[in-house]
């Protein structure tokens, strides 16, 4: 088993490309794939691993190496997700100067903007979709988890209130409401 969340995340650390937030549906599929999580249980560690300090992506990693092989699992999940960017960090850092200038690159980087935030809006409606946040039957659940989104975006897009407080009090009416 840690070979293989070794493998798993290492791949994923490797080809996804985009930051933490574009790599969670690669991980989550993948890890409902082979059946070491449900949709529901990898949805709860996103949300605790968007909470806590440090790349989603690698907390999510740890998370599920976690439960999957306990404290092992964990150590290997984490330095197999991390470990390509720490290598093609330190080998772009050697290039960096050389290269940047170069249209080539400029261009491959402008075109990599719109495949990341596509693959961050597909995680989002992923997880929306499969928490019964959007669905085609409407009930009080799904219009108060709807509110909640909605009044949370709204919070720290237009009254620019701080992400921890905003997740304070998401997580309080959550308390109330559910």
């Amino acid at each position: 088993m840690l070979f293989s969340l070794f493998i798993l995340f290492l791949l994923i650390g490797a080809v996804s490309f985009g930051g933490g937030y574009a790599m969670i549906p690669v991980i989550g599929a993948e890890v409902t794939k082979r059946a070491w999580l449900t949709t529901t249980e990898y949805t709860d560690i996103v949300a605790l691993a968007g909470m806590t300090p440090g790349s989603i992506a690698s907390n999510s990693a740890t998370a599920v190496g976690y439960k999957v092989a306990g404290i092992p699992g964990a150590i290997v999940s984490s330095i197999a997700i991390t470990l390509p960017s720490i290598i093609f960090v330190l080998i772009i850092a050697l290039f960096f100067y050389k290269i940047n200038q170069n249209k080539l690159v400029q261009s491959a980087f402008y075109g990599l903007r719109p495949i990341v935030t596509s693959l961050i809006i597909y995680a989002a409606i992923h997880f929306a979709i499969e928490n019964g946040v959007i669905s085609l039957h409407i009930s009080w659940h799904m219009v108060s988890l709807f509110l909640l989104f909605l009044a949370s975006l709204v919070g720290l897009s237009y009254f620019k209130i701080h992400p921890t407080l905003v997740i304070l009090f998401a997580g309080i009416i959550g308390i109330i409401i559910f």
